[in-house]
């Protein structure tokens, strides 16, 4: 066989018989799986993105939230708690209430009757001591005891509240001038008058201050000095409360409401 001839056969063997390495390197090799990672590399992957799901995202946000809640919750209560405390500080000490009032009768005004203390049990009353010859002070303080009357009857009913004006310069102020001088502030204001030595007993029994001048003539015209308060009376005749002339007449509507609840409460 010549060389030329075993050529041409090796030839024609290679081509009905196509071995792999033919294909080897060609693009008609046939597809096969892949793995991008390896088991080691799939763990890299997440430890690189870490445990921060949505999962543990809302998990985060409502833990967090319940914290915040429950931190302003207690920053609350602590702040209360140092206000309460600051306000018993500053809360003046109490040695109870002081025994004011007591037994006494003088004369009604309108009725030219003795009316006193008893007459009053079973109301709540309102009581003032004033002079009609005042300027000032007194007819502004009637006129804010006529406020807060009207404002018991409103919240109470009629008569809840009686006012009454004691004068404390009974030389001047006769039955008829007191009579005529309540009727300018409210329509129930009782006025009560007397002689001198019953005036100063019931101002005694309330610790009211009164002083006039020494050796009046008849007809002069003076001032009387005295203490500017109401004075809360219970429907049994107890001193209850005291208001001064810097207290408004909503203000004192607001204590008597108080008084007066309470009272019902145990009555």
């Amino acid at each position: 066989m010549s060389l030329r001839q075993f050529c041409r056969n090796r030839l024609a063997n290679c081509l009905a018989k196509p071995s792999f390495t033919r294909y080897q390197n060609s693009r008609l090799l046939l597809p096969y799986r892949t793995y991008a990672t390896s088991r080691e590399e799939s763990l890299k992957a997440k430890a690189a993105v870490g445990p921060f799901t949505f999962k543990a995202a809302a998990l985060f946000l409502g833990v967090g939230s319940g914290l915040l809640l429950y931190f302003k919750s207690e920053k609350s209560k602590v702040e209360k708690l140092r206000e309460q405390k600051e306000a018993e500080r500053k809360k003046p000490e109490s040695f109870g209430k002081p025994k004011l009032g007591g037994e006494y009768t003088l004369t009604n005004a309108e009725t030219m009757k003795p009316f006193g203390s008893d007459d009053l049990k079973g109301k709540f009353s309102l009581i003032y001591f004033g002079f009609t010859h005042c300027p000032d002070i007194c007819p502004d303080e009637l006129d804010k005891m006529a406020q807060v009357v009207d404002m018991a009857k409103k919240e109470y009913g009629q008569d809840v509240l009686v006012p009454v004006f004691i004068t404390c310069d009974p030389r001047r102020d006769t039955a008829e001038i007191v009579r005529e001088y309540v009727k300018d502030f409210h329509p129930n204001l009782i006025g009560l008058t007397g002689t001198d030595e019953e005036i100063r007993k019931v101002a005694k029994l309330f610790r009211v201050y009164v002083s006039s001048p020494p050796d009046i003539s008849e007809g002069d015209d003076y001032l009387v000095d005295h203490s500017i308060f109401f004075y809360l009376m219970d429907p049994q005749g107890k001193f209850l409360d005291c208001y001064g002339q810097n207290a408004e007449a909503d203000e004192v509507a607001k204590s008597f409401k108080g008084y007066y609840e309470e009272y019902k409460k145990t009555h």
